[in-house]
């Protein structure tokens, strides 16, 4: 599948419309993440699609919070992006901010993991490593289970997210947890560089 831009113009656009670095860890993170996915679900050669979507995916959320998923066509043309690349953008916020149904699996896995990334990476920060490559399914189970902990993941999309995969907690939670170890580093070197 076509993106219709190189990485380079997507972190410039990326850049254009998110300053703050919170947004641009999550949205390296989530490009890394949906890399490691195209690669374990047998999609290695859709591997770029699938990141540039993790990367663009709240492509609208810091400037256009109320406008989330409504506002990112129009951002996404700006820089020729494909329509199946903005399709997948929008069909992240399915029944939240967008009415846009995630249909190919890359667009599950999306909608499933970008809540999740959010999640492992707060518990993370708890550790003493500061890390997810020591993390375990067991602790994340904890964190989700405590409402309180990092209040703003939604619990129910996370779950909304695995039953449309047809995963259980526990794959969807190991799973993303190796995706995150796979690309923390480097997003960490990236995001200094930025």
């Amino acid at each position: 599948m076509e993106t219709g831009m190189t990485r380079e113009e997507a972190i410039a656009l990326l850049k254009k419309y998110n300053q703050e670095s919170f947004h641009l860890l999550h949205a390296l993170t989530v490009e890394g993440v949906m890399r490691w996915y195209a690669k374990e679900l047998g999609y290695g050669e859709e591997e770029e699609f699938w990141a540039m979507a993790g990367l663009l995916h709240d492509i609208d959320f810091e400037k256009y919070p109320d406008q989330h998923c409504q506002k990112a066509p129009e951002l996404l043309k700006e820089a020729n992006a494909s329509e199946a690349l903005i399709h997948a953008v929008c069909s992240h916020g399915y029944g939240l901010c967008s009415d846009v149904k995630p249909e190919h699996l890359m667009e599950k896995v999306l909608f499933a993991a970008d809540e999740l990334t959010g999640l492992i990476g707060a518990a993370a920060k708890m550790r003493p490593s500061k890390s997810c490559c020591d993390m375990e399914v067991s602790s994340l189970k904890k964190k989700f289970k405590d409402k309180r902990f990092a209040a703003g993941c939604s619990r129910d999309v996370i779950r909304e997210g695995a039953e449309m995969l047809g995963w259980d907690l526990n794959e969807l939670f190991e799973k993303t947890i190796l995706a995150m170890r796979s690309c923390e580093e480097s997003v960490n070197n990236e995001l200094a560089a930025l």
